[in-house]
């Protein structure tokens, strides 16, 4: 079974995390993708929105996904939520399968700053989308950066879209259709997210 794992905050999906996923599936040819929402992020230094809602918004983003499949796991841990725990309860339930870590360029970068690295790379195959980058004028991806372990590379075209600036948006009530899945703008509409109180 290969198995892929995608995490986020997901605060909210957008585009570029539903063409990642996409993406993951057909050229890792995946048997399932598991898209966790993340629990405590231990890296942000903001408060997330209520993990119902992101939960919620995940569900809708990722809906149209063959083989996704979002997962509540990390929402349900108390303490902070780290990769490597997730990773290592999957390996548990699918003894045998190949599990692929899949991230963009950004996290990639910062991996040998996760909790056990060297764990997550001895776990998973990390499946890196290269040009999945929030910052359209970030230096080219550069893999010499990367610790030492097995990796692949998900080839997807630059989508400069964050979540930061799509919450920026939307307290700014400006459109943001464009960004995100139909699904997760109306439920954004609906909950009023984003908007300051």
């Amino acid at each position: 079974m290969r198995l892929g794992v995608f995490g986020g905050a997901f605060d909210p999906p957008h585009l570029a995390h539903v063409a990642l996923a996409r993406a993951a599936v057909g050229q890792l040819r995946l048997d399932e993708l598991r898209v966790f929402p993340t629990g405590q992020a231990w890296h942000k230094a903001r408060t997330l929105t209520d993990a119902a809602h992101r939960l919620a918004m995940a569900r809708e983003a990722f809906a149209g996904v063959p083989g996704a499949v979002v997962d509540d796991r990390e929402l349900r841990r108390t303490g902070p939520t780290y990769t490597v725990d997730t990773l290592r309860e999957l390996c548990a339930e699918h003894p045998g399968a190949q599990l692929l870590l899949v991230i963009g360029a950004d996290q990639a970068e910062a991996l040998g700053s996760w909790r056990e690295s060297a764990t997550i790379l001895q776990l998973a195959t990390v499946a890196v989308a290269a040009r999945a980058r929030p910052d359209p004028d970030a230096p080219p991806f550069d893999a010499s950066s990367l610790p030492a372990g097995r990796w692949v590379a998900v080839e997807l075209p630059s989508m400069p879209v964050s979540a930061t600036q799509i919450r920026a948006r939307v307290a700014a009530r400006q459109e943001i259709g464009h960004l995100v899945p139909e699904g997760v703008a109306r439920y954004i509409a609906r909950h009023n997210l984003y908007v300051p109180s």
